[in-house]
């Protein structure tokens, strides 16, 4: 039986950002990770370039059912600690915008730093390793330990146990529940996951639409759900939309709603035709908007909206007529079929409830020694770097006090 102080289940971001910190405090740390490799979430984030924080956090930009739960991790360790880091590493990178931080070159600069800084404090790391059932182990047989865990390197023990396993969002990349049923195990409630941050679906006609459309974007869009909105970038894919303002807009949708789109945000559409009806009478619709969207994009909207009026001067066309297309084109009712799921989930929203954590340490409080951090947490930030500052946030409160 192999006996450490700490024992963490995860090599992703949360999983080894926490072990170094904690063998950097003197504690005997490994790390299990049933893949065949650490960190393959970080190696495909950010196009591959890594999106490792963004500049402007703030509790506001996550998602929980205790909102003001991550203040207290994202206080005592911040965006700028982790740049720093980044530097004292030598890592070329840049601000792409919004505040959010790239790697100049490639996200293994990031998984790189993690495994040095790793292999600095001392820290194992087991691949391929299933960890199989866990015990408590009685105070009484004179151990320090707490844990027992069953696994393919044999029996392990461990005073502190950190659960670092995500959630469910990308299962080709190591995505489990694995987490949610440890969690269980030790009498913790888990509350309901569902994929965040992911492309909608349609069905039907404008499913059709979005097929014939693959690829082409737009530049500024506004995406509406019940009480939200996003304005950034959107996509047209095979499926249906992707994009930035599509995957932040997915992790606020609920099933069954429709959602708006708005195509000329912050403009008034209305009055831009009325000044071109009197100023270009006879310019087609079609050529004045394939001034601001793609031509492929018009002509399905033509088909759409003004297939009548396809060959007909602006002049000619009605003031009213105008109206109605501008706010069709600025509150385009669309109803997602539902999302891509998991598959291509950046994030698994939902969890283990935070009320039944220590927001200082990320300890459980109901099993002594048990910490969860990390994605596995019911805390799911926006797009834009905001769930890597997350997981180093919450490992960095965790290596603290394991």
């Amino acid at each position: 039986m192999s006996e450490f102080d700490v024992i963490v289940l995860g090599a992703g971001a949360a999983g080894l950002f926490c072990a170094f910190h904690a063998g950097q405090r003197g504690r005997k740390v490994l790390v299990l990770e049933r893949s065949n490799k650490p960190g393959k979430k970080i190696l495909m984030s950010g196009g591959g370039r890594c999106n490792f924080t963004n500049l402007d956090i703030s509790a506001d930009n996550y998602i929980s059912a205790n909102p003001h739960f991550c203040k207290s991790a994202l206080k005592r360790y911040t965006p700028t600690d982790f740049i720093a880091l980044v530097e004292q590493h030598g890592i070329r990178y840049h601000e792409k915008k919004s505040g959010q931080l790239f790697c100049d070159d490639s996200a293994k600069d990031i998984l790189a730093m993690l495994l040095n800084e790793c292999e600095r404090a001392g820290v194992r790391i087991y691949t391929r390793c299933e960890t199989g059932k866990i015990e408590t182990i009685d105070q009484g047989e004179g151990s320090s330990a707490r844990f027992r865990l069953h696994t393919d390197r044999g029996l392990l023990t461990a005073r502190s146990l950190v659960i670092a396993t995500g959630g469910l969002s990308i299962p080709t990349l190591g995505g489990s529940g694995y987490g949610y049923d440890v969690a269980r195990q030790f009498g913790l409630a888990v509350l309901a996951v569902r994929a965040g941050l992911v492309p909608f679906t349609f069905s039907g006609r404008f499913k059709e639409t979005c097929d014939r459309l693959s690829g082409v974007s737009v530049e500024q869009a506004q995406l509406c759900a019940p009480g939200t909105c996003f304005t950034e970038s959107i996509l047209f894919t095979h499926r249906g939309m992707s994009g930035p303002a599509a995957l932040q807009l997915s992790s606020y949708w609920q099933s069954g709603e429709s959602i708006a789109l708005d195509l000329f945000p912050g403009e008034s559409l209305e009055k831009w035709l009325l000044t071109q009806k009197r100023t270009h009478p006879k310019s087609l619709l079609r050529s004045l908007l394939a001034q601001c969207l793609s031509k492929n994009l018009v002509a399905e909207l033509q088909t759409l909206f003004w297939q009548a009026w396809a060959e007909i001067p602006l002049a000619e066309i009605p003031d009213e007529t105008l109206k109605t297309l501008s706010s069709g084109l600025q509150a385009w009712q669309l109803k997602p079929s539902g999302t891509e799921g998991y598959r291509t989930a950046e994030v698994t929203l939902g969890g283990i409830d935070t009320r039944q954590l220590s927001s200082k340490t990320m300890e459980s409080t109901v099993q002594p020694g048990l910490y969860f951090i990390g994605e596995v947490v019911d805390v799911t930030g926006h797009l834009g770097g905001f769930n890597f500052q997350w997981a180093w946030s919450s490992a960095y409160a965790a290596a603290q006090y394991v």
